[in-house]
This record gives C-alpha cells, structure tokens and sequence, in this order.
C-alpha cells in the first residue's frame, strides 16, 4: 500500500508544508512528480532550488524581486507620493493586473492579530513610517483583505497616520467581506480602487 513507501510519504509530507496544500492534494502531487520522466523531475527540482537563491524582498517596499529593487519600486513614472499598503505580495500582483494603480506599494508581510500575538512590531509597520519620512508620501491607500485581522491593521495605521497630517484611504467595499484580493477579479479590484474613501 502507498502509505507505507516512505520516499513518497517524504515527497507528499513536503508539499504538505506548502499554504493551502492538504493531505490528499499533497499525496496527489508525489504521484504527479514520481510520474514525471528524471529530466523533467530534474528540471523541477532546479527551478525551485533557483528561485529561493534568487528572489528575495525589495529593500523599499518589501515586494518580491530577483533584481536589486523591484519592478515598480526601478519604475521612475510611478507616483511615490501615493503607498499602497497590502498584506502579502500576492495582494501586489492582484491589484497590477488591474493596470489602474500608479502609486507604489509597500508590503506589511502580515496583518495586526492579537489574539495570534501578531503585534506592529511584527509586521513592516516601522518601514513603512520611514518611507513616509524620506519620501514625503502624501495618501497611503490601506488595501489590507477586509477580515476582522486586515480590518484592526487598517484602523491602527489610519490612527498612527492621519495626526501626521497624511490622507489614509481604504478600498471601497466592491470586494466581498471575508474574501481575499488576490481571488478577486480585475474588474472588482478596479472598482474597489477608483472608489477608495477616507478612513
């Protein structure tokens, strides 16, 4: 019986690791990697062992890159003086397809949750103040998944900001409460940030 190859029981344990993978779709990837010809196991293995020696965060803002700073942040048309502020990078790549946003991002790496023992300090809230400083950003655009976790992270920043002086927006409710930007499609996302409102 399968269960008791241990090399695929390895295999399926390690996707296991992966967000959002659970058993039975971590043993059905083994068996589609065992399948797989040696060049193509090969291949596969390289492309992943290439991608965690390569990519690593934007020292700006904290987004994915393989160069010295990403995309956006190298883009000189962008405006600096609008910071959008997402949870993950995921958020990143959903609100680009929308080709609406010309502002420039920063990434938290997380939300406020104290009840999991996730404090300010714990996330790139300090980076995203020193941005601010150095780069004399005028609206920060708070585009944090509205949950209960993603809706503590958005009033903390507009409390901390707004006596600063800076305009804090919150993406207009055209996204389900509860749901995720990056299951949220092009149109929705473009809606949520034409209609932005003060928080």
């Amino acid at each position: 019986m399968t269960e008791y190859i241990e090399a695929l029981q390895h295999l399926a344990e390690q996707f296991g690791k992966l967000q959002g993978v659970g058993r039975k779709t971590a043993m059905r990837m083994a068996f589609s990697t065992i399948e797989l010809d040696a060049d193509s196991v090969q291949e596969f293995a390289n492309a992943i062992i290439e991608a965690k020696q390569r990519i690593h965060e934007c020292p700006i803002c904290g987004n994915l890159t393989d160069r010295e700073l990403c995309s956006v942040c190298e883009d000189e048309s962008r405006d600096r003086s609008v910071i959008c502020v997402v949870e993950d990078v995921k958020a990143v790549m959903s609100i680009e397809k929308v080709r609406e946003f010309k502002g420039v991002y920063h990434v938290l790496g997380g939300v406020i949750s104290p009840i999991n023992g996730i404090t300010p300090d714990k996330i790139r809230f300090a980076e995203l103040l020193a941005r601010i400083n150095r780069d004399g950003a005028e609206e920060v655009i708070v585009a944090t998944n509205p949950t209960p976790d993603g809706e503590v992270t958005a009033m903390y920043i507009s409390k901390y900001l707004k006596p600063l002086g800076i305009k804090v927006t919150r993406l207009a409710y055209g996204i389900p409460v509860g749901s995720e930007l990056e299951y949220a499609d092009e149109v929705t996302l473009g809606r949520a940030i034409e209609g932005r409102q003060d928080v």
